[in-house]
């Protein structure tokens, strides 16, 4: 469990490197940023997805790309000043980049089960 932790902190702290409006300071928040986005991920945002179900059959989906970023804006707000994104846009961009790099992370460095 901790190494999944630190593999999280890790793909928050690389993706808020690589993206321009979206910061982390100091590095060792990104751990708890992480703890945060996956209490916020695995809580709200399954409420805020039933509620927004009729505009997300609408627009095939893609609304969810929008929801993803108002959790991340919403992790921001209750991380400040400590990670902060500038705007939705770059939540969201956070928030499809930040999916990529976990799962090659976790790809790589997860250990592996039976060994």
């Amino acid at each position: 469990m901790i190494t999944r932790l630190l593999i999280s902190g890790m793909a928050v702290l690389i993706t808020a490197y690589t993206l321009d409006g979206v910061t982390v300071d100091p590095w060792w928040w990104a751990v708890l940023v992480a703890v945060v986005l996956g209490f916020i991920n695995s809580w709200i945002r399954p409420l805020v997805k039933f509620f927004a179900l009729p505009i997300n059959l609408l627009t095939l989906g893609l609304f969810t790309f929008v929801i993803n970023g108002l959790m991340v804006m919403l992790c921001s707000w209750v991380m400040a000043p400590h990670f902060e994104v500038a705007n939705l846009g770059w939540a969201m961009g956070f928030s499809i980049v930040l999916t990529l790099v976990s799962w090659l992370l976790h790809l790589f460095f997860s250990p592996k089960k039976g060994k």
